[in-house]
């Protein structure tokens, strides 16, 4: 299943992350560790903040990645199930289905 990880670091923590290189670092650890197929960063609600889309193989596994992002960064993060256009199509296939059953 692909999730999307919308994370948000708070700037104070972030700036002493960029002066001590830290930040660098737990990037750099995160995108080796998670593989993301994408990777996009922008302010955030006055904060540093992102996005990774990750492959993620069982649920058990948000512990675990959310944990990398609050012990990493103190960030805040909301993870979301996502498809792409091929997953897309495939789902859309049993939309009659549904339809003709439920609508």
């Amino acid at each position: 299943m692909r999730v999307m990880i919308e994370f948000a670091l708070p700037v104070a923590d972030s700036n002493e992350a960029v002066r001590t290189g830290k930040l660098h670092k737990v990037f750099q650890q995160l995108v080796e560790d998670l593989k993301p197929e994408a990777s996009y960063f922008f302010p955030s609600g006055g904060d540093r903040g992102g996005f990774f889309i990750v492959d993620m193989r069982e649920s058990s596994q948000i512990a675990e990645i959310a944990e990398r992002f609050f012990f990493g960064m103190n960030a805040k993060i909301e993870m979301t199930p996502v498809m792409n256009s091929e997953d897309l199509q495939k789902a859309l296939t049993g939309v009659q289905g549904t339809i003709q059953r439920y609508g």
